[in-house]
């Protein structure tokens, strides 16, 4: 898979996880969620398109968490227990990517993040 330019690298905290990312509109997409795993989690997530993410390494290391509907898709680094990525509820041709295991990039400079609201997600209309 070859993914387009420019591309960020994301790790997990231990190493063993690594993956390739296009955010095709950079940062703009960074939210936060309050939805009840979200905010327990406390991550801001960019938007990824579906063929814009690559495991590059550690495949085999990600775990998998799934509830509910079960349609979003959780992954965590097996090892050190970072969350690196989701595919969406909302949007299954998206994933979110976990902003701070993006390398070089400190989510305290971001600024103000804004919030989805998650407790009134659609799907759950």
């Amino acid at each position: 898979m070859t993914i387009p330019e420019p591309h960020h690298r994301l790790t997990c905290h231990c190493g063993a996880v690594e993956l390739c990312v296009h955010l095709a509109e950079g940062l703009a997409t960074a939210r936060r969620c309050d939805c009840s795993f979200c905010r327990r989690r406390g991550a801001i997530a960019a938007t990824v398109r579906l063929g814009e993410l690559e495991v590059v390494r550690g495949a085999d290391n990600l775990t998998l968490y799934q509830w509910g509907t079960g349609t979003a898709q959780h992954w965590f680094c097996a090892t050190c227990g970072i969350y690196t990525h989701h595919r969406r509820r909302s949007n299954p041709n998206e994933y979110g990517v976990n902003v701070g295991a993006l390398e070089g990039v400190n989510p305290a400079h971001l600024g103000e993040i804004p919030w989805s609201d998650g407790v009134n997600h659609p799907s759950d209309r």
